[in-house]
């Protein structure tokens, strides 16, 4: 099995692929993220995920190489990653008692060979308050998420429900890659032991 490298500093994605037993190693991409003006979301993050892992398999073309860009969308504007608490709280206003996308534009790199998708996934929040809004964002979890929260934490408690892959929404849609996977001739079987 070819070498498996997370082009990625996250640490969800980095726990995701761990509970599936995988071996691999982090290399940072060393890419911007940078939204380019008039460009749909969807290519947003499929653009930023190919950049990434196109830098690291340019440097390592033996490795299978992972790379994602996960963006939170709301009526079509895109919400980052706060740089404040007042900007968090602004994001959860927007959120609250509403549905938004969450996209992840996924990309999986072997040699000069690249595959890349996008997965979405329908989120909708519960109705907040001023004062349940003040006491989310002081709690800090939002703060180098997209779109101010984490599903896999105490922000699962903002969410009335989704519509989708709930691993997307962490950061890395899991059968997504499975797929990608395949279609470099690892299958399913080998996935489960490991990639051995």
């Amino acid at each position: 099995m070819n070498p498996l490298l997370l082009a990625s500093k996250s640490p969800r994605r980095e726990a995701l692929l761990s509970a599936l037993g995988w071996k691999f190693r982090i290399v940072d991409p060393g890419v911007a993220e940078v939204h380019l003006p008039g460009e749909p979301p969807g290519k947003t993050c499929r653009r930023l995920a190919l950049e990434k892992a196109k830098s690291v398999s340019e440097r390592y073309p033996e490795s299978f190489v992972i790379a994602a860009d996960t963006i939170v969308v709301h009526e079509g504007k895109i919400l980052g990653k706060p740089s404040d608490d007042a900007e968090a709280a602004a994001m959860l206003r927007v959120l609250s008692g509403s549905t938004h996308e969450v996209m992840t534009g996924i990309a999986l790199c072997l040699g000069g060979t690249c595959l890349e998708d996008v997965e979405v996934t329908q989120v909708s929040f519960r109705s907040l308050s001023e004062e349940e809004i003040a006491a989310y964002v002081s709690t800090g979890e939002g703060k180098d998420k997209a779109g101010a929260y984490a599903i896999q934490g105490l922000g699962a408690l903002l969410v009335s429900g989704i519509s989708g892959c709930y691993f997307n929404v962490v950061g890395l849609p899991l059968h997504r890659l499975s797929l990608m996977l395949e279609r470099f001739k690892v299958p399913l079987i080998r996935q489960w032991e490991g990639l051995r």
